[in-house]
């Protein structure tokens, strides 16, 4: 079974600073059909205009991903880290029994683009921490590179919670098959470009929610960038 979420079915928030799309329920916005997808409780599409960018705030209790499209964001936490985070770089920061942090534009002109990605952990009161990895465009190339996973495994980063993330860059004749073992689910999310997801044709910004089908298939991308969610 298959359920396509078009672009402009998201939420949406325009702050001038900030235009961010919701692929689930968040801030001001809600929708019960659209609370959380397994453990993926939120998939933020996140411009943030030149010099601009979230203050110190706290977080608890939530595995948190980010990833850049274009441009550069500036992190700093209350566990010392600070970093600049850019295209290719996915940063996991987890919350555990609570930290601070910010995240600025890391440039004064150009817009950065990214989508900052909340996990609901396995269990509660887990200790802070913080991780980054990169990964080149040749990583994604044609295939599903996992970013994100439960057991850090081939070089992703790790979660504490039963979810995996995997990324993808679809371009021509190029294609990617996932295999979903049975009983877990499959979040497709596309970042930019357009392809085809197990033959049905998704842009920029719309998502495949797919579940008792053994594959997830895809194919015929034009410049397409895509994240592959894989929850119980």
């Amino acid at each position: 079974m298959l359920a396509i979420r078009r672009s402009d079915e998201r939420g949406h928030a325009n702050h001038g600073w900030l235009d961010s799309y919701h692929s689930f329920s968040f801030a001001d916005y809600f929708d019960e059909e659209h609370v959380h997808y397994g453990a993926l409780r939120v998939l933020n599409d996140d411009r943030i205009a030149g010099g601009q960018g979230f203050g110190a705030h706290g977080h608890r209790d939530m595995e948190i991903v980010t990833y850049v499209l274009s441009g550069a964001l500036a992190h700093r936490d209350s566990m010392g880290n600070g970093s600049t985070i850019r295209p290719g770089d996915v940063q996991r920061m987890s919350a555990g029994t609570g930290v601070m942090h910010s995240e600025f534009n890391a440039s004064q002109d150009e817009e950065a683009h990214l989508l900052q990605i909340w996990l609901l952990p396995s269990a509660r009161g887990g200790a802070p921490g913080y991780e980054e990895k990169r990964f080149d465009d040749a990583d994604k190339r044609g295939r599903l590179r996992v970013i994100a996973s439960p057991d850090g495994r081939d070089g992703s980063v790790t979660v504490q919670t039963d979810a995996s993330i995997h990324a993808a860059l679809i371009d021509g004749d190029e294609r990617a098959d996932y295999a979903l073992v049975a009983g877990r689910r499959a979040y497709v999310h596309v970042a930019r470009g357009t392809l085809d997801v197990n033959g049905r044709r998704l842009g920029a910004g719309d998502a495949a929610m797919i579940e008792a089908e053994a594959t997830v298939t895809l194919a015929n991308g034009d410049t397409a960038e895509v994240l592959l969610f894989d929850v119980a």
